[in-house]
């Protein structure tokens, strides 16, 4: 990836007056993500492929750097991410540990990698809390989190006049953050929460979870949960006649693999929140390209793939202009958060004190069929969300990093 004139003369600046590092050029990079369940088709084998794009890109390799890519599944348990990681730093010497979707597993995880001074770069793991209550000097959220969520997706549809709401969260970390968040979002908006229902993760039949949400008359049922579980649940709402009724459904987190999973006649009109849409610009397009050619299964970049491969890239870039690896996780994310960073991805999107990346973010909703062109063509955009309505005002954080 090339870089704006902007990015190579302020990082040129930044290190010019520095001495030369005597530091080695080797580097171990860890996927750490679910391969085999309900997250696998957001993250899994994929995040791999735009790992390994990152580094081809950066272009270290040709320079004499030695890079290598771990991968691991996690399984959605926090003890089998937290031995892992463990493992890869004391055993296999990582550096860098990224993707980690599943929130309880990734706040889990971000503890060991502030315990071992190495760098979380997150992308698949929702929660707010990991740049909030929970944010640590080694940890960065990439792509999004919950607050974003929760104020693109949950304010648009109350303003819109959905201003009832009955929640199928997903019992875990992640589903009770994006409850908290949206329901925050609501009741902001003048509307108002009239129940709700926790679900296991990863659960086949959510039969009488839409009962509940059905007789609760509710406007909006939101969907606090992802992957597997969002498909099963808006496969089963439809089986159920529940948007037939007059209920809307709000996937508060939804993927471009969701939506191709499900088909257009059941996923159209899905209203919801990314960071990411691979046909979104000429850059954007010719990076999906490239991905498909030797992705997995499915073809079109996730927004959680995106962010690994832009977060991934970004890493390099900055031990590239420190002048080799440091093997310290506090001081190479510090030099991330005070230099510029424009990504083609995701656009000029620096890092917060608080490790947020400020992204911008778009409200988008599935097309009809009678409007795609073509079989990944499933998304229509309607409305911009500024990094800055994305993600928590600073004078609301609990992270102790931010000076208030």
């Amino acid at each position: 990836m090339r870089f704006s004139l902007l990015y190579a003369v302020a990082l040129g600046a930044m290190f010019a007056a520095a001495p030369a590092l005597a530091q080695d050029k080797n580097v171990r990079i860890g996927v750490l993500n679910d391969m085999s369940s309900l997250y696998a088709d957001i993250g899994g084998p994929n995040s791999v492929v735009a790992a390994k794009m990152a580094v081809e890109d950066s272009g270290l390799e040709a320079k004499g750097w030695k890079i290598e890519i771990l991968s691991a599944d996690h399984q959605n348990k926090p003890d089998v991410g937290v031995n892992i990681a463990r493992q890869w730093f004391d055993v296999d010497k990582v550096d860098m540990i990224t993707d980690t979707p599943n929130s309880g597993v990734m706040l889990a995880v971000s503890n060991v990698v502030k315990e071992k001074n190495g760098v979380m770069i997150n992308s698949g793991g929702g929660s707010a809390d990991l740049t909030g209550k929970a944010c640590t000097p080694n940890a960065i959220s990439e792509t999004y989190d919950t607050y974003m969520l929760a104020n693109g997706t949950g304010k648009a549809l109350t303003k819109a006049g959905g201003d009832t709401w009955f929640f199928l969260t997903a019992d875990y970390a992640f589903g009770a953050a994006l409850e908290r968040d949206t329901t925050a979002a609501i009741v902001a908006n003048g509307g108002k929460v009239v129940g709700d229902v926790k679900h296991p993760i990863n659960t086949p039949d959510f039969s009488s979870f839409l009962l509940q949400a059905q007789a609760s008359k509710a406007k909006v049922i939101g969907l606090a949960n992802a992957g597997g579980d969002t498909d099963n649940a808006i496969k089963q709402a439809a089986e159920f006649g529940i948007v037939q009724g007059g209920q809307k459904l709000a996937a508060l987190l939804f993927f471009i693999n969701d939506a191709h999973s499900l088909g257009l006649k059941t996923a159209q009109g899905l209203t919801f929140t990314a960071s990411y849409y691979w046909d979104m610009n000429d850059d954007t397009r010719a990076f999906a390209k490239r991905f498909a050619e030797r992705a997995v299964k499915h073809p079109m970049p996730s927004m959680t793939q995106a962010g690994v491969y832009a977060g991934v890239l970004h890493y390099l870039q900055i031990l590239e202009a420190m002048g080799g690896n440091p093997h310290d996780g506090a001081k190479v994310v510090a030099q991330m958060k005070a230099s510029p960073w424009v990504d083609k991805l995701f656009g000029d999107a620096p890092l917060r004190a608080d490790g947020r990346r400020m992204v911008k973010a778009y409200l988008f909703e599935v097309k009809k069929p009678s409007e795609s062109k073509g079989e990944w063509d499933l998304y229509k955009k309607v409305a911009d969300i500024s990094a800055e309505d994305a993600a928590r005002p600073l004078s609301q954080s609990e992270c102790p990093l931010v000076k208030k």
